[in-house]
């Protein structure tokens, strides 16, 4: 159920093995009674709010959107396997997109003309190489890379920080109705959901855990397209980064990631050979490969669980503890969550989830349904 808050996909899945695989009995009351389920989980699939479900159910059929919950056998391995990943996707266009062999290309909102050109660029070759170009349909970069694919007579996809009845920016409209074409626009968002700033961070988590690897293009320090990076390395997907000018500030991020380990790369070519991705028959092999295993946590992300401890902290309290920095403190607590580890709590506090070993086997997936 979409509108489920807190039923991951691994809730999810074993509500239905609870339910000895029959899907139609996995909310009975007794079912739910056998699986570990947060109290507001349990609590919205008791009392599910009927006449938001029908209008949803309403739209659903009128917009020809389609609903791709994490129990679906279309729905992307890749992103079932990732932790943070939702449990369910609303899609226009076609959803076997979601499976083919992609890359995620990235960058600033507002890229020098030179960087709008190199974007279009390199989705123009890679999508004429069979890899499906994935972007989260911003302007600049995003848009760029959506284009570029298009161009080609590629395959792209628009992952969105907002439901499908409220696309943003405006600007893009018709740049999703053209993916739509041939490719997928996909959300977890809702129908009638407001537009929230944290959606499009956990946007990012999205497009890099579809994707082979994610490449960057002009980002500033400090740039979401950073967080994207990071997910995708924490996902053992490669990230790759495109070098400029050590006067462009936009190059700052990219320059910060290759010192980090990203794959400094000059030309579409270099990205193929990155991805061990260069015929286009492979989009019919790479597809059915399982995903790399995450990464272990890094010793820093170690020391901020210790400090956070087993009770709900803020980030001044975090800060005290140990004397980091509260922009460090909240880009790393952004990636945890959207990982699973850690959870919002009310007041600006956060605190640990507490992950069993079943989860742990399961690569700590927290799936959305």
């Amino acid at each position: 159920m979409a509108r489920a808050r807190g039923l991951t996909a691994a809730r999810a899945q074993a509500l239905v093995r609870a339910a000895g695989g029959d899907i139609q009995h996995a909310l009975d009351e007794d079912v739910l009674a056998r699986v570990e389920l947060p109290p507001g989980t349990l609590r919205s699939l008791l009392k599910p709010d009927w006449s938001t479900l029908e209008a949803d159910r309403s739209w659903i059929a009128a917009s020809g959107v389609k609903l791709l919950p994490s129990t679906d056998t279309r729905f992307p391995t890749s992103l079932a396997a990732t932790a943070g990943a939702p449990g369910v996707l609303f899609v226009r266009g076609d959803p076997r997109m979601l499976a083919r062999p992609q890359i995620a290309i990235v960058g600033s909102r507002s890229p020098t003309p030179a960087g709008r050109r190199i974007a279009e660029r390199f989705a123009m070759e890679l999508a004429s190489h069979g890899l499906v170009i994935t972007s989260g349909l911003a302007q600049g970069i995003d848009g760029a890379s959506h284009e570029g694919a298009l161009r080609a007579g590629g395959c792209t996809i628009a992952v969105c920080a907002t439901g499908l009845d409220r696309l943003y920016p405006t600007q893009h409209r018709d740049l999703a109705r053209r993916i739509e074409a041939s490719g997928a626009v996909v959300s977890e968002v809702p129908r009638a959901a407001p537009v929230l700033r944290r959606d499009f961070a956990r946007r990012n988590r999205i497009v890099s855990a579809l994707s082979l690897g994610t490449l960057v293009i002009e980002a500033a320090l400090g740039s979401g397209a950073l967080i994207t990076a990071a997910l995708a390395r924490r996902q053992g997907r490669k990230v790759l980064a495109v070098p400029g000018s050590i006067g462009n500030p936009l190059a700052r991020g990219c320059h910060q990631l290759i010192r980090g380990g990203a794959r400094l790369v000059e030309s579409p070519s270099q990205a193929l050979e990155e991805l061990q991705f260069s015929l286009k028959d492979e989009a019919l092999v790479s597809c059915q490969q399982a995903p790399p295993a995450p990464r272990p946590l890094d010793k820093g992300y170690e020391m901020l669980l210790d400090a956070l401890g087993f009770e709900p902290a803020s980030i001044d309290v975090l800060t005290a503890r140990t004397g980091w920095p509260a922009e460090r403190l909240a880009s790393m607590l952004l990636i945890l969550e959207l990982e699973g580890r850690v959870a919002p709590h009310p007041g600006g506090r956060f605190g640990r989830v507490p992950v069993d070993d079943d989860r742990q086997r399961s690569r700590h997936s927290d799936l959305r349904v």
